[in-house]
């Protein structure tokens, strides 16, 4: 896997670069503003952007607007936001086209690299990875949902972080079974046709960034 890496903070940036080459991944840029970024992928090409949301020159929302323009031109491209901040209108910006090929994590809240690893893949893949946290806010900002049970909306909330229905049943101390059930169940109440498992779960998670 290719990656492009923005973060304006250089021991972050130079830390973050080794320990991905440490997991065999390859880093072929490290860059430290949004304009930089773009110019990175254009000539790398890369598979994955891991990018800080607040950088130079205003450091408030450049690393954003440089990965809403990259997800514009470049729909394919992984891109992971890693940043110490919270940002709901971030959050929705970003995952206005849906959440395939997205993640949000928190910097203080990746205690593990093989985790941060995973997620890279999955958003390359097309899958998603947020934050629970994050999560839990847009929940907050936007609240719907209301005819889901409270244990079909935990369902949904984790589905929403990424995981699969094993990692959910382990996560929830239920069988996979159980956790089978309630997705289809949230499905049938937020009304979402059957077409194939991955097109359902890729319409829930946007069904409930939606609110």
């Amino acid at each position: 896997m290719r990656i492009v890496i923005a973060e304006d903070a250089v021991v972050v940036r130079e830390g973050l670069a080794g320990l991905l080459t440490d997991r065999g991944l390859e880093v072929v840029a490290a860059v430290g503003d949004g304009d930089a970024l773009l110019a990175a992928v254009e000539e790398t090409r890369p598979d994955a952007v891991v990018a800080d949301i607040r950088m130079p020159p205003t450091h408030r929302d450049e690393g954003l607007r440089a990965a809403a323009q990259l997800r514009s031109r470049h729909p394919e491209l992984g891109i992971l936001l890693f940043s110490q901040y919270i940002e709901t209108s971030y959050a929705h910006t970003l995952l206005t086209n849906g959440p395939a090929g997205i993640g949000y994590l928190l910097k203080d809240r990746v205690l593990d690299v093989d985790e941060f690893v995973d997620a890279l893949h999955r958003v390359v893949a097309g899958g998603t990875a947020l934050d629970p946290e994050v999560i839990t806010r847009l929940l907050r900002a936007r609240p719907t949902l209301g005819t889901l049970t409270p244990r079909e909306r935990e369902t949904l909330h984790l589905m929403a972080t990424g995981l699969t229905n094993a990692a959910i049943a382990t996560r929830l101390g239920i069988s996979q079974r159980a956790v089978e059930k309630h997705t289809a169940t949230l499905f049938d109440k937020l009304d979402i046709p059957r077409t194939t498992a991955t097109h359902r779960r890729v319409q829930a998670v946007l069904r409930y960034l939606e609110g």
